[in-house]
């Protein structure tokens, strides 16, 4: 608790809202609204993963909290994940099951290498790891159920500073608590758009990575910040671009967006 005499008014007075915040959390969209707030402060992150079960056996189950398009947990497979927690989990109990910040790191890189073959999963939320640049992991183990809890967060800054460590270990009680109180999501490899089941006008007809696509068209990235995030070549973004106009009966992106916005499920 030593932590806290050190912290001034303002910040004692936030952490208190966070944690108030926290406390009313019963849903996932609450969820995200309360990290995607004042969290952000302490802990700033893309996406959070959390994983909890029996590691040693291999019975995980999984939610992906995050704003970024695509990046959800409906969209990600278990199998393919498990690699990954597998990895994540076994630094954390390697390093005696404290908090750690790391560099995501490329193959040769880095301390901890997290594109190793086999650990990142081929869905959104595989592919949105390659914009982030570090991660900060921390976990909770239930010592009555015999299984562990684990909580990663990505971000897309260049470095998670050691104010993020003493934000973790008083915010993941609240952070384990909230997630307690919520349904789990169903878990399977796809859960289709909400713009595939629209008339053929309002956008019928896209596949899953024009549907990413035009997410991130949506938040004003050019097709160089796109083929970055989804690992391919802004040749490629272009030519899906042409296909998303062609299906939408539209001349430009401007044209695209306002179709999509359009469409009933938008509001």
């Amino acid at each position: 608790m030593g932590f806290f005499p050190s912290l001034s008014a303002d910040h004692l007075q936030r952490y208190f809202r966070i944690i108030q915040e926290g406390i009313a959390v019963r849903r996932h969209v609450d969820l995200l609204r309360w990290l995607q707030g004042e969290v952000q402060h302490y802990l700033p992150h893309e996406i959070m993963l959390v994983a909890w079960g029996d590691f040693s056996s291999n019975s995980i189950r999984h939610d992906i909290i995050s704003s970024l398009p695509g990046v959800r947990t409906a969209r990600s497979e278990p199998a393919s994940l498990s690699p990954l927690l597998q990895a994540f989990h076994n630094r954390w109990v390697e390093l005696g099951r404290m908090p750690c910040t790391s560099s995501i790191c490329r193959p040769g890189i880095g301390e901890f290498d997290i594109f190793s073959a086999g650990r990142t999963p081929p869905c959104s939320f595989g592919r949105a790891l390659h914009g982030m640049r570090s991660s900060l992991l921390h976990g909770i183990s239930d010592k009555r159920g015999h299984h562990d809890c684990l909580y990663v967060i990505f971000s897309s800054e260049d470095k998670l500073d050691d104010s993020t460590l003493s934000a973790m270990e008083i915010l993941l009680p609240y952070l384990d608590t909230a997630l307690r109180r919520i349904v789990p999501l169903a878990q399977r490899s796809y859960m289709p758009s909400l713009l595939a089941d629209q008339p053929r006008s309002e956008g019928r007809g896209l596949s899953e990575r024009e549907i990413e696509i035009m997410d991130w068209v949506k938040k004003g990235k050019t097709n160089a910040e796109i083929g970055s995030i989804l690992c391919i070549s802004s040749y490629t973004v272009k030519n899906h671009l042409h296909q998303i106009f062609r299906k939408l009966d539209v001349y430009n992106r401007m044209q695209a967006v306002s179709k999509v916005e359009r469409s009933p499920s938008h509001g």
